[in-house]
């Protein structure tokens, strides 16, 4: 790996560090605001009992959006090792009719060739 690659590589792994960390910011902010919409809804809760409620909420939306965000992750990982399978064996297809495109053009020069001899 050259020296700019590597910085690429470092630039990279921080903007997506960047980016994870805004879209847990942007997420928690969201659970927070679904949490008040929900505990609002409900009538003949004191300060006290509408503050856990929305604790409550707000701690379940981020579970199962942290659940969801790995089952996500997991699925394009799966993805992944299947299509770069797929890749890897068309390659080796296509590398196969490539060099057998090659052979059959030689031999047919080579037939020309010594038939004219």
């Amino acid at each position: 790996m050259t020296g700019w690659d590597a910085h690429r590589a470092d630039a990279r792994a921080l903007l997506d560090g960047i980016e994870g960390h805004l879209l847990v910011a942007a997420t928690r902010e969201e659970a927070r605001r679904a949490a008040v919409r929900f505990s609002a809804s409900l009538d003949g809760l004191d300060p006290h009992q509408r503050r856990e409620v929305e604790e409550r909420y707000e701690s379940e939306y981020l579970a199962l959006t942290r659940a969801s965000w790995r089952s996500t992750a997991a699925r394009a990982g799966r993805m992944y090792e299947e299509y770069e399978k797929r890749y890897q064996a068309l390659r080796r297809r296509l590398l196969a009719g490539c060099l057998l495109g090659w052979c059959a053009t030689l031999g047919c020069v080579g037939v020309l060739v010594l038939g004219r001899a």
